[in-house]
């Protein structure tokens, strides 16, 4: 017996796809940043890439814990090639954005669906996803502007790491 509505499981293991998508994106600009040796912007993105991952294992927990076996998607390459070091951050954003499209999507599926337990499980994502498109905006504004000077954006980014904590109220991550 499943607990969460049909619909909504097939979207959630979709959104596993994206957001594993979003891993291996984070990895390649990591990447990206590593080999301009710029460590600060390469670290932010690693840690980007764990938060996405994070977030596809937290879906994982929560279809396995309504029943359901979760369908993992195969994903395309991400792209790896950048003209300068503004275009990671720009495209980072975009990333966000359209995360925030389909978190919002599935939190509407569960809600039409009358599935409340789903979309009490998604009201996290939503918090995230304000968090995420923020610090992606903020530093696509600090790299556009110091787009000649890498030891400027460099500084900042190690100012502004925040060292952030777990979140309590965050979902169970899957084989944590």
């Amino acid at each position: 017996m499943t607990m969460a509505a049909q619909s909504f499981v097939q979207q959630l293991n979709e959104q596993v796809g994206h957001e594993f998508d979003a891993h291996q994106q984070y990895i390649a600009i990591a990447a990206y940043y590593d080999a301009q040796t710029m460590p600060q912007m390469a670290a932010l993105f690693y840690g980007q890439a764990v938060e996405e991952r994070d977030h596809a294992m937290m879906m994982v927990q929560y279809l396995l814990d309504a029943g359901e076996v979760p369908r993992i998607p195969a994903l395309a390459a991400p792209r790896g090639d950048f003209g300068d070091v503004v275009e990671p951050v720009a495209l980072a954003l975009e990333q966000e954005k359209r995360v925030t499209e389909q978190i919002n999507a599935l939190t509407i599926a569960a809600r039409e669906a009358g599935d409340l337990a789903s979309e009490q499980f998604m009201q996290w994502f939503i918090k995230e996803q304000v968090e995420e498109v923020a610090t992606m905006g903020d530093l696509l504004a600090v790299v556009t502007r110091s787009k000649d000077d890498v030891d400027r954006i460099e500084e900042w980014v190690a100012r502004e790491d925040s060292g952030q904590t777990a979140d309590p109220t965050a979902p169970r991550i899957a084989g944590a």
